[in-house]
């Protein structure tokens, strides 16, 4: 699959993919002490963590623009180093107005990251399943740890030291990545300017098979986020069980990805993207319907738990999918810009399900995150058997 030095890019664009998505999540569980400390309401603090995550959507894009006119080693750099200062900005707000600008700009500073390790890593790994799947290890360790660090700081030191755990980590990984990744030459995908024009970015949204890629991210990020916002607190208020255990159910889900996305990476590497993609969604869809009709047994919810984990392991495998439908000059700033379109869709998990669940209930809530899962099986398992080259 790769040399050593292959391995080490490997590992050191993992721990960025690490440090992005911790910087975006451990300001989540310290939101009660930003309310009581700066005075204001869960509404305010809330709009200005959407306005990191909108940040994060829509940086994609400038992401890849400057990863092919910079080259993606300097982005990374530059993306680790800013996140360490905007983290610190975070934690030193005296007010709102100061806490929300960091708040974005943190955001910013994550998305700037992404397109450029993914478009590193392709470059670099003829097998870009494997490789996309174990760099969303990165995002699955951060999930599992990242609000446990920041509440176990900020127990011992206060919310401001909880907010610097990003801070504290970044540096370190832009120094290993510094050292372990060497400069390389201009790569020869980009043209003349560095940029692919306009007239070429969008005949790359036409092509069905981008278009339809397009399409099956945006409804599978939805579904992500439906379960990233609302999923212990449906455990608990739905299903039953208790904030311990829902929290722990909710730790052991992202434990399992692990292992799952980079087998499943591998999986698609052997046997084609959309065979692991129908295995990974249909497991979603029921994992979900086993949380929503199986009630609160420890062996109904370890099922549900192992179902719904590999339910969500798919995005390292829906990445690899974007890659071998984009030319080699795409990668960057083409691949930036669908990024940006999917994630703002996406983000329209967490209001839509939230709705839902207040207004209709949680059945309504996790059954249309189920039904979108169940959908997106026979869409893609339908073009294959009819063979639409999609």
């Amino acid at each position: 699959m790769a040399t050593s030095g292959g391995w080490d890019l490997l590992g050191a664009t993992t721990a960025a993919f690490f440090v992005t998505m911790v910087a975006r999540l451990a300001p989540s569980p310290l939101v009660p002490d930003v309310i009581a400390a700066l005075g204001v309401s869960t509404g305010t603090v809330g709009l200005a963590l959407t306005g990191m995550w909108a940040a994060y959507a829509l940086f994609q894009f400038p992401g890849g623009i400057v990863t092919d006119r910079y080259g993606s080693r300097r982005v990374i750099l530059f993306a680790m180093g800013s996140i360490a200062v905007t983290s610190v900005g975070l934690a030193v707000s005296p007010g709102i107005g100061g806490f929300a600008l960091a708040a974005v700009t943190l955001g910013a500073s994550a998305g700037l990251y992404f397109t450029a390790g993914t478009s590193l890593l392709t470059r670099r790994f003829e097998n870009t399943g494997r490789a996309l799947g174990v760099h969303e290890v990165g995002a699955s360790a951060a999930g599992l740890l990242a609000p446990v660090a920041s509440t176990a700081v900020a127990t011992r030191l206060g919310w401001r030291a909880g907010l610097l755990v990003p801070a504290a980590i970044a540096p370190v990984v832009l120094v290993a990545f510094a050292w372990r990744v060497p400069r390389s030459s201009p790569s020869p995908d980009a043209d003349a300017t560095g940029v692919i024009g306009l007239g070429q970015l969008f005949a790359m949204l036409r092509r069905p098979a981008v278009a339809f890629t397009t399409l099956l991210a945006m409804v599978a990020f939805f579904t992500w986020q439906s379960f990233a916002s609302f999923f212990p607190t449906f455990l608990v208020e739905f299903v039953g069980l208790s904030t311990g255990r829902a929290s722990l159910v909710f730790g052991a889900i992202f434990a399992l990805t692990l292992g799952v996305a980079p087998a499943l990476g591998w999986v698609s590497d052997a046997t084609g993207r959309d065979p692991a993609l129908v295995v990974s969604l249909l497991a979603g869809a029921v994992g979900y319907l086993t949380f929503l009709f199986g009630g609160d047994g420890v062996l109904t919810v370890g099922v549900g738990a192992v179902l719904v984990g590999v339910g969500i392991s798919w995005p390292g495998v829906l990445n690899s999918r974007f890659m071998d439908h984009l030319e080699a000059d795409e990668r960057g700033t083409g691949f930036g810009l669908v990024r940006t379109a999917v994630l703002l869709v996406s983000s329209l998990g967490s209001v839509v399900t939230g709705t839902l669940a207040g207004r209709v209930g949680w059945l309504a809530a996790y059954g249309l995150v189920a039904g979108l899962l169940a959908a997106l099986v026979v869409l893609v398992a339908g073009t294959r058997t009819l063979g639409v080259d999609v």
